[in-house]
């Protein structure tokens, strides 16, 4: 079976939506964010601090090819991984893509409450720099086989959700 890759913002719930969703069919999860500062055994803002965006985006691009190769996963991916042409290309490839998306004010209340974002530092331009770049990447996320605004919905509700695209998509047999 393909696996289930969430794209998105950071904050549109990505982590916590695949989670839930791996545990509801059975299958493993795994956080592409996570399997990287684990490998570096350095969280994300570490890296970023000590190594650059690029080092990250490096270390990213060999993570994705090694998930990607998974099958029957349910894979959250970091809120850039559409940056790389690659990357999409090797999730793809054996994966059905699904964007969850967010009003820019959830996104702002939801990465607001750790302080584990390293593109967001400045707060006092955290707006401003969310809107600039959900715009760069808008046409980015809308690339998928599927798209969820998880701003006013439950968590239940998503799962439901994608739990029905996936049935229609013939994606999930005999699956609740």
């Amino acid at each position: 079976m393909k696996n289930i890759v969430l794209i998105g913002f950071m904050g549109t719930g990505k982590t916590t939506v695949g989670r839930l969703l791996a545990n509801r069919l059975g299958r493993p999860f795994f956080d592409s964010d996570k399997k990287i500062e684990y490998e570096n055994n350095l969280s994300i803002r570490e890296i970023f601090e000590v190594y650059g965006e690029l080092y990250f985006r490096q270390q990213e691009k060999m993570i994705i090819a090694k998930l990607s190769r998974y099958n029957n996963a349910v894979i959250a991916t970091g809120g850039g991984v559409v940056l790389s042409f690659e990357n999409m290309n090797n999730l793809k490839r054996n994966g059905v893509i699904i964007t969850l998306t967010a009003s820019v004010e959830t996104i702002l209340e939801r990465t607001s409450r750790r302080n584990t974002r390293p593109l967001l530092d400045d707060f006092d331009q955290r707006e401003k720099i969310v809107n600039k770049l959900l715009k760069e990447r808008a046409e980015l996320y809308y690339n998928a086989d599927y798209s969820i605004n998880t701003s006013s919905k439950s968590l239940q509700q998503v799962i439901n959700e994608i739990m029905f695209f996936l049935r229609q998509g013939g994606y999930l047999r005999g699956k609740r």
